[in-house]
């Protein structure tokens, strides 16, 4: 375990100085992350030259690749939505959050239920740089970041509490992360986070898969150097049958055919608007409506623990 399972929680008043320069010394800037690499594609700002770098070179293995994270994200905002309007939810533990990439959970929670509790998970320290930038303007105390590895359930359960009530039903939110972490270890923390949240409870999930479009995924996840444990829909599917849960309609989908709204943006450019842009520069102007199924390699589900 790395220094990175602390369970330091910082609200909207942000970490102490101390913290905080801890959590600088821990930035690398000579690796990539996965957290900056999925920043990058999403059009963020927050990542390093090596995180550019690398996002490129799979690009141009992959020039739709940038689709899979825009896509991903917004399977993110429509599962919340449904669970909040849908189901009554209004605790939800986002584990594996990502940088700060508007709308955030707590953003598209509060849309719809004002008084919705978020607590926020996650290790990188460039994440936890920005926190203050994440829960900026929430209620007080009704939005926390807590400093934890998802290899310890225990003490994001245990951080947690402190926002959350774990007697109440909670949204467990565990998006394109579960594909960084080895079986069994993966199917042991899903079952150890679930068995903690009471009846009424809820989970959305989305993996990586080389199920869907093999061809076009790998080349482009091989360019990144980044280590990825993909999964078949019958391996996805077991962080819910294993629990007892069963996905609500659709049930196991490609992100993009989970509940689609019909707001999705077509932006086409032509040649002469992108004229010196490079791909991500590209892809951060284009809208995500053209998506085809050829393009999505992310399953998603949504399921209620009864």
């Amino acid at each position: 375990m790395t220094d990175a399972a602390r369970t330091d929680a910082t609200t909207g008043d942000g970490p102490d100085t101390d913290a905080a320069a801890r959590i600088r010394d821990r930035i690398d800037t000579s690796r990539p992350h996965p957290s900056r690499v999925y920043d990058a594609l999403l059009g963020g700002r927050n990542h390093y030259p090596v995180d550019r770098a690398v996002t490129l070179k799979s690009l141009e293995r992959n020039p739709r690749g940038y689709l899979d994270v825009r896509h991903n994200r917004d399977f993110i905002r429509r599962a919340v939505l449904h669970l909040t309007r849908e189901h009554g939810l209004r605790q939800f533990l986002d584990i594996g959050t990502g940088l700060p990439t508007p709308p955030n959970v707590h953003e598209i929670a509060r849309s719809a239920a004002p008084a919705s509790r978020v607590v926020y998970v996650d290790h990188d320290p460039v994440v936890l740089a920005h926190a203050r930038a994440l829960l900026h303007g929430g209620p007080e105390g009704s939005t926390a970041y807590l400093d934890a590895d998802l290899r310890d359930p225990h003490a994001i359960l245990y951080g947690a509490r402190a926002t959350l009530d774990l007697e109440r039903p909670v949204a467990l939110g565990l998006a394109a992360i579960l594909h960084f972490v080895e079986a069994p270890a993966a199917y042991d923390i899903v079952a150890t986070l679930l068995d903690a949240l009471p009846s009424g409870s809820a989970v959305f999930l989305t993996h990586l898969t080389a199920d869907l479009n093999p061809e076009r995924l790998l080349p482009g996840l091989k360019a990144t150097g980044l280590n990825f444990t993909l999964r078949s829909r019958e391996e996805f599917l077991r962080f819910f049958t294993d629990n007892g849960l069963e996905p609500v309609e659709p049930g196991v989908v490609p992100v993009h055919r989970w509940h689609p709204d019909g707001t999705w943006d077509a932006t086409v450019l032509e040649p002469e608007d992108v004229a010196g842009q490079d791909a991500l520069e590209v892809a951060a102007r284009r809208g995500i409506g053209d998506v085809r199924d050829e393009d999505i390699n992310i399953y998603g589900a949504v399921a209620l623990k009864p």
